[in-house]
């Protein structure tokens, strides 16, 4: 039997990018997927394409900034599969401009509360259930959680905030027998580039990066369950990452002109 057979798997931010295709890779090991988002026609189409691969697959749109919505969310997930064993916290948004040029510092505000405080509610709400089924948590985080990048304060802040939450709990929860795994991908193709916010506060549009010198949201899903699979601590998403967060306790400018660089090239 898989490791996720029957298990029933809460994931935000489901409807693209690596949520969507991390339900998608889970879906052939049968478990019950429970998809949220905003987008609830674009959820139904993702939940179909789950219960083609074999998944039991809910769909329920929600907002992950609204804490109801998030306690919405798990007791619609507990009412049709009877509890949650996994919680995945994928929802993000980002954001590429230069501090200086920023025109809207609302932007700040919801990059912190979709990114951070999302997934707080939806922990927060899913813990009961979690604690009953000795499961695991899963946070999507960022190599920029780790490691400032430029063109991205907000989007880092968010997400190092994630790091700090995450690696908090992981403590307190010792003893439950609910592991965390916090995630921390490099670039990524996901339609989260093209939505993250300009320096006016709206969408970009387009994705500022060279996708294809980038990993794909099919392969990342893949080695993200892996992780999941062995409740690792922390998975590191690129040979740069993993290289980078020692090198950077002795060699700190090395590691500031490489995320200066990649940033610069979108790769």
């Amino acid at each position: 039997m898989a490791t996720y057979t029957g298990k029933t798997i809460v994931v935000t931010g489901a409807s693209s990018g690596i949520g969507r295709a991390l339900c998608l890779a889970l879906a052939a090991q049968r478990p019950r997927l429970v998809l949220s988002g905003r987008d609830e026609a674009r959820l139904e189409q993702a939940a179909e394409a789950c219960r083609a691969r074999g998944a039991e697959a809910l769909a329920v749109r929600a907002d992950v900034t609204v804490p109801a919505q998030c306690q919405l969310l798990i007791s619609r997930a507990v009412e049709r599969f009877g509890g949650v064993d996994v919680l995945v916290n994928n929802a993000g948004i980002g954001m590429i401009a230069l501090f200086e040029e920023v025109r809207d510092l609302s932007v700040f505000e919801s990059l912190m509360r979709v990114n951070y405080l999302g997934a707080v509610y939806a922990t927060w709400y899913a813990l009961p259930e979690l604690k009953r089924s000795r499961g695991q948590i899963v946070a999507i985080s960022s190599l920029s959680g780790l490691n400032g990048v430029p063109y991205r304060t907000g989007y880092s802040a968010s997400k190092h905030a994630m790091f700090g939450f995450f690696d908090s709990l992981r403590i307190e929860l010792r003893d439950s027998g609910i592991s965390v795994t916090v995630v921390a991908p490099d670039f990524v193709v996901s339609e989260i580039q093209k939505r993250a916010f300009g320096p006016d506060g709206r969408p970009l549009g387009r994705s500022p990066l060279q996708e294809d010198k980038i990993m794909t949201a099919e392969r990342c899903a893949a080695e993200i369950i892996e992780a999941m699979e062995k409740r690792q601590r922390l998975w590191l998403g690129s040979l740069r990452g993993r290289v980078g967060r020692w090198v950077r306790l002795f060699a700190p400018g090395l590691i500031d002109r490489i995320a200066l660089k990649a940033a610069r090239e979108g790769k």
